[in-house]
């Protein structure tokens, strides 16, 4: 705790740089997880699964 405490927490300018580049991480984390999430459950909905049918 007291190394996080020097690393991060001592000035304000680097813990406001520590939670900008948590909130960068965990927003591309959660899109991905989301993203994935979506594509399985709607497998042979999406247009990237049906377009064969439909081009010529």
């Amino acid at each position: 705790m007291k190394v996080l405490n020097n690393l991060l927490l001592k000035r304000t300018s680097t813990y406001v740089v520590g939670i900008a580049a948590s909130v960068f991480f965990f927003e591309r984390a959660f899109d991905l997880g989301t993203d994935a999430f979506f594509r399985s459950y709607n497998k042979g909905k999406l247009w990237d699964d049906i377009k064969d049918k439909y081009e010529q």
